[in-house]
């Protein structure tokens, strides 16, 4: 009898899962079901429709064909409304029982809400799905006047939509400077300058108090806890992501902040498996559990996932060091592995538009950010995946030219 496998979310995590399941079981049962209404997409690819750069057309991925020409059965505009892992059943809202030997969670988040007075008024937007970017494009393009909250990865996705779409924008951060857990304020006054030229301003120690609405109900202005007021016919909020666990429900699993999973990707639960942004997972590298949203982990962890479904064991195990690019300004910035952790760190800057940070833990590099130059981040992740003690050759490492063979060979080589 064939088996049946059945992913929840179709996300890169789990579009990557099927695609293995299908490859390694060509007789096997695949179901994915997802929530959204149309298939995978390119969720790197939305920031761009939503500055109004590109048109719907490329960000698809994957459209029903695709899932059809494989044999994958998949059920869009569905949500999931139990689990029974003791009986291996799971049931839909309309009332249909799916059996499954093998299950994969990767049902992704949804964008936290600020918990401030008028918080869900007309006029502000949350950027996750499809659907957020078509709303954000069409309110973006006709405001004047914008306020994005969020000082991260997410949150410069807005700033850098209400700087495309001409929108006199105010950026409100908690702290000194974006991405303050990741960056000190001479690499963030990099990405300051760059905001300011998109007519962006940067408003430090900030934040919102409460937003102002007019009489249908539309957002006018934020109002900061200092007392001061933005006027905002647009706002833009990126704070997070509240996990989308509602579907485990009953399910005697280990979660904490996310879906527990080791490095082969299974939960406590037998035969569940979870992949992407939900997961906090065993990172062999850290020798720690970790977190981490990025589009390539994500993808990698799907498929990791998958093969070990295939293999009723563990037969692969996630070991990866993410990267993640941001293409709004003249420079390029790319971060890798888990530049917000560590007990150490090293940085240079080698112009206007060139700056970079490495995080040690133990004396070894677990992340990093760059800016102007990516040349040196494929040293910098071989360094990061053979787990090498450097931290006391920061001379060497923070060269404007990296090289590898300068590095003095640590004790257990």
């Amino acid at each position: 009898m064939a088996s049946s496998y059945v992913i929840i979310g179709d996300g890169i995590a789990g579009s990557s899962a099927a695609e293995t399941l299908r490859e390694g079981a060509p007789d096997a049962d695949v179901t994915v079901i997802t929530d959204e209404g149309e298939a995978l997409y390119n969720r790197i690819l939305i920031k761009e429709f939503a500055k109004g750069k590109l048109p719907e057309a490329p960000i698809s991925i994957h459209d029903p064909d695709w899932y059809d020409e494989r044999d994958i059965d998949l059920q869009l505009d569905t949500y999931v409304t139990e689990i029974d892992a003791d009986n291996r059943t799971l049931h839909t809202h309309e009332g249909e029982a799916i059996e499954y030997d093998k299950l994969l969670v990767a049902t992704g988040g949804t964008p936290v809400q600020l918990p401030v007075e008028n918080s869900d008024a007309e006029g502000i937007h949350h950027f996750w799905t499809f659907d957020d970017a078509r709303g954000i494009a069409e309110d973006a393009s006709e405001a004047e006047t914008g306020v994005v909250v969020g000082a991260g990865l997410l949150g410069i996705d807005l700033a850098a939509i209400c700087g495309a779409q001409e929108v006199d924008a105010h950026y409100l951060m908690r702290g000194e400077c974006w991405w303050r857990y990741a960056l000190s304020k001479e690499g963030a006054d990099i990405i300051h300058d760059a905001l300011e030229e998109k007519n962006v301003t940067p408003v430090f120690d900030s934040g919102v108090d409460h937003f102002e609405v007019d009489d249908s109900g539309h957002v006018t202005a934020a109002v900061d806890p200092n007392g001061e007021t933005y006027d905002s016919e647009f706002v833009g909020i990126a704070i997070g992501l509240d996990f989308n666990l509602e579907v485990l429900n009953g399910v005697d699993i280990e979660c904490d902040d996310g879906i527990v999973v080791d490095e082969y990707m299974q939960t406590s639960a037998d035969d569940i498996y979870a992949a992407g942004d939900l997961t906090r997972f065993y990172d062999t590298i850290l020798d720690d559990y970790a977190q981490n949203g990025s589009w390539g982990s994500a993808k990698e962890q799907g498929s990791i996932a998958a093969q070990n479904m295939l293999a009723d064991g563990e037969e692969e195990e996630f070991r990866w060091v993410s990267s993640y690019s941001i293409t709004h300004f003249d420079f390029p910035f790319l971060s890798f592995g888990h530049p917000t952790i560590g007990d150490d760190h090293a940085e240079a800057k080698f112009g206007d538009t060139e700056w970079r940070r490495l995080a040690f833990k133990d004396g070894k590099i677990v992340g990093g950010v760059l800016i102007g130059d990516l040349a040196p981040q494929s040293k910098y992740k071989k360094l990061a995946r053979e787990e090498r003690v450097v931290a006391d050759q920061k001379d060497v490492l923070m060269r404007e030219e990296v090289d590898l063979d300068e590095l003095a060979p640590t004790a257990e080589q």
